[in-house]
């Protein structure tokens, strides 16, 4: 019996795996993007998956778990077997778009086959945590520190650039290079020194500490993004803009 994640030639089977992305290709294949633990993310070709006797119907499903085999050693490998790994998820639809954001960040942050297991780990437990009905926004943000950790763009919450320590009650400027900076309350983009030291804690104990860590994160991230804009947050912000609207015609 093969071992789960181990390569024989150039053949990998029954690695742990979440798919992120995938489209048509022809007429009954597809093209789908995986991100896996020990591998990192990888682009396979999936031949037939869309055939109405493929054993693939039903199972290359977004934010669910799975062991998939594939084979080759191109940009573009050969997907073997794909299989459900442990019991079904799922994620419900108001929760989808938060489920596809995770999904882009990974798509534009990562690199192709560069492995990240503590990155992998951390997208399970946040999906797990969304099909079980945790809190949307702290359960989001601790992905988000979480991943820039591991990217190697780890957050200085704790200290100032001159090397003082965060203190609760003054207000701060950050920026992803330099840190937390003193400034007044009323200053652009000031964050109150309690948020930082609650988002280093990964602990949001009020609405303040949540607002405060998005601002920093979402800073954080467009800074990695350079430039590049991330399709779902463009749709939560539409779909934002459009809920009054109905309100008003209901």
């Amino acid at each position: 019996m093969k071992s789960a994640g181990r390569p024989s030639g150039r053949r990998v089977w029954l690695a742990p795996a979440y798919v992120l992305h995938q489209y048509a290709y022809r007429d009954t294949s597809r093209i789908v993007e995986v991100f896996t633990g020990e591998h990192g993310r990888l682009t396979l070709f999936a031949r037939g998956a869309n055939g109405p006797k493929s054993a693939l119907k039903g199972v290359l499903r977004p934010f669910q778990r799975l062991l998939v085999s594939w084979s080759g050693t191109s940009e573009a490998c050969q997907l073997v077997t794909a299989e459900t790994d442990g019991m079904m998820t799922d994620l419900k639809p108001e929760r989808l778009m938060s489920g596809f954001y995770l999904n882009e960040l990974l798509l534009k942050l990562t690199e192709r086959r560069d492995p990240h297991p503590e990155i992998f780990s951390s997208y399970a437990a946040c999906v797990q945590a969304l099909c079980e009905g945790e809190v949307e926004e702290p359960t989001l943000r601790r992905f988000e520190k979480r991943l820039l950790n591991e990217l190697g763009y780890g957050l200085e919450l704790s200290q100032t650039g001159d090397g003082l320590p965060v203190e609760e009650d003054k207000y701060y400027r950050f920026a992803l290079q330099s840190g937390p900076q003193l400034c007044v309350a009323e200053a652009p983009g000031a964050v109150y020194g309690r948020s930082l030291t609650d988002l280093q804690a990964e602990s949001f104990g009020d609405a303040r500490s949540l607002r405060d860590a998005k601002r920093v994160l979402r800073a954080a991230i467009d800074a990695c993004l350079d430039g590049r804009a991330l399709k779902s947050r463009e749709v939560m912000l539409a779909l934002r803009h459009r809920e009054p609207q109905r309100q008003e015609h209901s």
